[in-house]
């Protein structure tokens, strides 16, 4: 069993909005010696709302760590960041937000080609997902998409991973010791 306090490989952080995702995924990461912190959304300058909570995220974060903004080219950064620090990208929802104009075909080797520069990694990389579909059906088509997406990638991803939480009102369960794979 892998302690929380000591990830390995790849782990996963999902939950809903203002659960505890991002505290819970830094807690995880924060064990490692030097850490590169991937921000997968892009900054939105203009959004006020948006750049307070990116400021609350900012000083959070210990100085030490790098940052490495990605505004969706995860897989760039992924092989950009150093062999040697842990990494925690934050969030998913930004890689999938970048690719919704993609066909299938394309968001299927992106897939592939993120899965493979994860494998790659030699520390731990700690993902934050935002769970979708807990709510209201999408509206629109594209809110839909990004639904079926991001669920289908998180199980893609929990396939590989040796841990996986989920962050709920600020409490963090350990879904491998608690759940059991859904066969598929």
């Amino acid at each position: 069993m892998v302690a929380a306090d000591h990830p390995e490989g790849l782990v996963l952080v999902s939950g809903p909005s203002r659960g505890g995702k991002s505290r819970w995924a830094e807690h995880l990461v924060s064990v490692c010696s030097e850490v590169t912190y991937i921000a997968t959304s892009p900054s939105l300058p203009g959004d006020a709302a948006w750049q307070e909570r990116l400021r609350l995220h900012r000083d959070r974060r210990p100085a030490n760590w790098s940052l490495l903004e990605c505004e969706g080219q995860l897989t760039a950064a992924l092989q950009k960041a150093p062999q040697t620090h842990g990494l925690l990208i934050d969030a998913l929802g930004g890689f999938t937000a970048a690719h919704l104009q993609t066909d299938a075909q394309e968001w299927d080797a992106l897939q592939i080609e993120l899965l493979t520069s994860l494998k790659q990694r030699q520390e731990p990389v700690v993902i934050v997902i935002e769970e979708t579909g807990w709510g209201v059906v999408p509206s629109t088509a594209i809110g839909g998409l990004f639904r079926d997406r991001q669920g289908a990638l998180a199980q893609r991803l929990a396939s590989h991973a040796n841990r996986s939480w989920l962050v709920v009102q600020g409490r963090a369960l350990d879904l491998h010791a608690l759940g059991q794979a859904v066969p598929l």
